[in-house]
């Protein structure tokens, strides 16, 4: 793992984070930072700083430290952004929407009025499957 820890490939955007990201919170495996393309205010990336394309291949270590950091992450935007509820999510393979082969969780502030109807909420990533 100490080995791994600190890889880094030089065209993947978490591997090289500019001045220009905000970090919300960061740890000696991870870091959270806001997105740059957010879908509403406070969109957050949780980020493992080893790179790695899959969530299942992070090793429990690295996904705990994770979830610690959505937690963190969590109190820190509804402080800042005061949301009313969350969507959580990750992509994995190019066929889940995958478009960053860096392993990263999304943390998306939700704000009443964001939508029309938001029951279903991660339901509606295939059409007409979001209401039951």
């Amino acid at each position: 793992m100490k080995n791994q820890k600190n890889i880094m490939e030089e065209d993947c955007p978490f591997c090289m984070i500019g001045e220009h990201v905000e970090v919300l919170c960061k740890t000696d495996i991870a870091m959270a930072i806001l997105d740059s393309f957010p879908i509403s205010p406070g969109h957050t990336l949780v980020i493992p700083k080893r790179h790695i394309p899959d969530y299942f291949d992070l090793t429990v270590e690295e996904q705990n430290e994770l979830w610690q950091l959505v937690n963190r992450c969590k109190v820190i935007l509804q402080d800042r952004f005061h949301p009313d509820g969350f969507n959580i999510g990750i992509n994995v393979g190019e066929m889940a929407g995958q478009s960053i082969f860096h392993v990263h969780i999304h943390l998306i502030p939700r704000y009443e009025g964001d939508v029309k109807n938001p029951k279903g909420g991660v339901r509606h990533i295939i059409p007409g499957k979001g209401y039951y």
